[in-house]
Parts: structure tokens; sequence; C-alpha cells
């Protein structure tokens, strides 16, 4: 076993609930310095009435650190038009020297989040699909022609580019075949959720099996896992820190996701992601539900240390 790289969420600032600008730039700040690998982003216009846009976190953040990668996980490509979406991670890549990855989802489970922006939620994979093409291009041709059945472009020339010759690194996020398949074709690495290690030990050969087809070297497309979980000494109390804000956000009762999201001690979080990091996970979002940012820092920084003694076990 490998030790993975770890991300922690930036957190999302709202002045009129009370969580400031500074504070999640400064939680940025102290991330980079206890040594964590990178900051991901989520990313939803009206989720439930509640919205923060990835790219916009991530260039503000950019603007605080040097070294930290700098993730959404996950972006609704499919709620925007690839084009301008090509320029903004351009953009931002060049802002952070290189550190950007497109963490890209299909999201779903509020379907008036899509409606609000005059998008078919039906239509989300295709136009996914169609986009993530788009941008590849974009970052990496001198033009782009491309005839779909949502997006359609004629010789389009754009500058700035992202950093690399390549582009930006793409990372898929879901649970289903489709995510995987999309993964196989267009992605760098997969970002799971809600998924058993028996899970990630299949999708490692369905990738394998799949970019092959597609003419791509599977063992260079990575795994990994966003985790909702809670750090605390009190096992009770990390429950019910956890339940409310999962219940609370995604309107679900917590025990349709408990099995998959650990709670307790960091030694407890480390040794619910073993199995996990003998199936090949090389990056892990620790999406850690604390009282405050600083908390989720060293909520990170706790099971880092965990996780440490269970690779070198």
């Amino acid at each position: 076993m490998q030790m993975p790289t770890i991300l922690i969420p930036t957190g999302a600032w709202n002045m009129r609930a009370g969580i400031t600008s500074e504070e999640v730039l400064d939680a940025a700040r102290k991330a980079e310095e206890a040594g964590i690998d990178g900051l991901f982003a989520g990313d939803h216009v009206t989720f439930y009435g509640n919205g923060n846009d990835g790219l916009v976190n991530l260039a503000a953040v950019a603007t605080v650190t040097e070294r930290a990668k700098l993730m959404t996980s996950v972006y609704l490509l499919a709620l925007r038009h690839p084009t301008p979406v090509a320029l903004q991670c351009a953009m931002i890549d060049q802002l952070s020297n290189g550190r950007l990855i497109l963490g890209v989802g299909i999201g779903g489970e509020d379907k008036n989040e899509w409606l609000a922006c005059g998008i078919d939620p039906r239509t989300r994979a295709r136009r996914t699909d169609e986009a993530l093409q788009i941008l590849r291009s974009l970052w990496t041709q001198e033009e782009t022609t491309f005839e779909g059945k949502y997006f359609q472009l004629d010789k389009v020339r754009m500058q700035p580019k992202p950093m690399r010759d390549e582009g930006i690194p793409i990372h898929i996020g879901g649970r289903s075949d489709a995510a995987l398949r999309r993964t196989a074709r267009y992605g760098d690495a997969w970002t799971a959720i809600w998924v058993s290690p028996r899970r990630m030990n299949e999708a490692r050969e369905k990738i394998d099996e799949w970019a092959a087809k597609e003419g791509r070297d599977g063992s260079k497309i990575g795994l990994g896992l966003q985790l909702w979980h809670s750090v605390d000494a009190d096992r009770d109390e990390a429950r019910r820190r956890l339940s409310k804000r999962m219940q609370g956000f995604y309107q679900i009762p917590f025990e349709n996701f408990e099995k998959y999201c650990p709670y307790g001690k960091p030694e407890e979080i480390a040794e619910y992601l073993g199995p996990f990091l003998e199936a090949g996970m090389d990056h892990v979002n620790l999406l850690a539900v604390q009282s405050n940012q600083e908390g989720v820092v060293e909520a990170a920084a706790s099971v880092r240390e965990a996780i440490r003694k269970v690779v070198s076990a």
C-alpha cells in the first residue's frame, strides 16, 4: 500500500450565514501549512436552495496558497456551456501555476437545480460527455470544431491555455458503471463516493478493460474516494454531527449513507480506509464534518497520521 494524496474541502463563504471569506481563505493557508496535499471545492448553483461556484471558490484559494492541489469535487459541468468553462479553468490553472484538477460529476439529486438553469436533467450525462471532449480539445488544439447534439463549435480558437500541454487533469466522480465508462474514455482518475472496497476493486477491472477499448492505458487512470466522515473521540457525538449535516444537505435519512460514512477516532477512519488502499486508492477527499473549518484541518492532519500507520504496518 502507498500513502494516498489527501485533500480537504475549502469550505464556502456566505457572510449572511456567518461564514466569511477570510475564514475560508485562512483555513486554506493553515491546511497548506499543515502539509495537507490539496483542497477541493464542491459545486452547486441552487442545490435545495444552496450554491457554491467551485471555480470561483478555487480561484480565491489559489491566491493564498502556493503548493496545494486545487480540485473541484465535483463540478456540474452540464449546467454550463463548456467554452467559457474551458477558459475559466485555463485561467485558474495559470493563476495557480498548474495546480488545478477538474473533478466532474452529473449530480441530479435536486432536479429543480437543473430546471432553474434551463437544463433538462435527463440530458445531463450526454451533455457532460460532449462537454468533456470540447474542454480537452480547446485546451490542447489550436482550433476546435465539434458537432454534437447539445454543443456545436466551428473553428473556435482559445487563449490562454492551461500550463500543461495535455491540459488540466480531469477526475470523474460517481459510483455507477456509466461514471466508470466516462472515466475510461475521458478521465485521468475516478473519484468514488458511497462505495465499498469490493466496488473499487471491480471499478479497477472495468476501467482497465474499457480504457483498453478506447486505446488508453487504464493503469495510468487513478482511483480515489470522497469520504463523508466525522472525527471525535466521542463516537455518539461524531455520528450526531455527521448525520445532522448529511440529512440537512441531501434531504435523505442518514441511515441510507451510514455504512459508507465512518465516524469516531482518527484510527477508526484510517482503519475504514485500509481496504480501499489495498484496492489501489491513490487519493482521498476527506470531507470531515467538524464544528468549524479549523477543526476540518485538524481532523485531516490526525487522520493522515493514522493512515501512515496503516500503510507502514
